[in-house]
């Protein structure tokens, strides 16, 4: 059984985050959110077959100018960006299939 990541108090900069190259997928959370805390399984099953995706779990709260440069209201959020263009967002999935089907967009 793989072991959850925490939530990165330190978030990259939008415009560090704009310049990755590749695929990356964002994710907006808090550790002590039970929404964030329910969709970790359907997010490890969804990113599973994407091994090579960047996948940056970022710690969102009032204050935090990363998410609120993407708008983000409700945790978790999953913003897909390729090349720093937002393609695709998913807000707190309830299946994985909500998330692969995201990964059609990139």
């Amino acid at each position: 059984m793989a072991t959850q990541t925490a939530y990165s108090s330190k978030a990259p900069s939008r415009a560090e985050l704009d310049a990755l190259p590749g695929t990356t997928i964002v994710e907006f959370g808090t550790d002590w959110c039970g929404y964030c805390q329910g969709a970790q399984a359907s997010i490890a099953q969804a990113l599973e077959p994407h091994a090579g995706v960047r996948h940056l779990k970022i710690e969102d709260g009032p204050g935090r100018p990363l998410g609120r440069s993407f708008k983000v209201k409700l945790w978790p959020t999953l913003i897909l960006m390729r090349d720093g263009a937002e393609l695709a967002r998913v807000v707190r999935p309830s299946s994985a299939t909500q998330i692969a089907d995201a990964f059609t967009s990139l």
